[in-house]
């Protein structure tokens, strides 16, 4: 069986390492460390059909993830078209840093989704992301070439004086979005 050592990743990290290495018969043990990270590697493989075997050796946690004879495939897929739309630069109401870490990881971990958004809507002070400076770029451009479409608000844009520094995706205009967010099967705010 093969091992993984996913101790003292940061979160995202284990699910994706685990993600990427499961598959076929084999079973895979995965050692991880105490708290967020076994528990969401226990929910990511227990909801994908894996029976999970947890065993605590000190600091250390043991999963031994094998098939269970369910399926063990992505979630079902999510009818198209869907959009993400994103009004902060910051994820949540919590401290500030924590909410741009937060944003930060998510945009990243869009990356390793099977289920990518058909857009990505950035308004208010979220157009800050798609900016000269943003920790997102390279991921936003990324996203831009799996297809998803990348749109900042054009007036959010003039009103915090960067729209000549807009470095992912496109601008739009409030009627577009409107009509996008009204015609989409899915929307989610951030």
């Amino acid at each position: 069986m093969k091992q993984l050592d996913c101790r003292n990743m940061a979160c995202p990290a284990p699910v994706i390492s685990v993600r990427n290495a499961l598959g076929g018969d084999a079973g895979l043990v995965v050692l991880l460390d105490n708290g967020a990270p076994r528990e969401n590697v226990a929910r990511f493989a227990r909801n994908r059909g894996y029976t999970v075997i947890e065993r605590r050796d000190g600091e250390t946690w043991e999963l031994t993830i094998t098939p269970s004879g369910k399926s063990t495939g992505a979630p079902a897929e999510v009818s198209r078209p869907r959009s993400l739309l994103i009004t902060s630069d910051r994820l949540g109401d919590g401290p500030e840093e924590l909410g741009r870490l937060l944003m930060k990881n998510m945009i990243h971990t869009l990356l390793e989704t099977e289920h990518l958004p058909t857009r990505m809507l950035f308004l208010n002070s979220g157009v800050r992301l798609t900016t000269e400076g943003s920790d997102v770029i390279e991921a936003l451009n990324k996203l831009a070439g799996m297809g998803v479409e990348i749109y900042s608000c054009g007036l959010c844009l003039d009103f915090f004086g960067c729209k000549d520094r807009l470095k992912a995706g496109g601008t739009t205009n409030m009627l577009t979005t409107v009509e996008t967010l009204l015609g989409d099967e899915l929307v989610i705010k951030l």
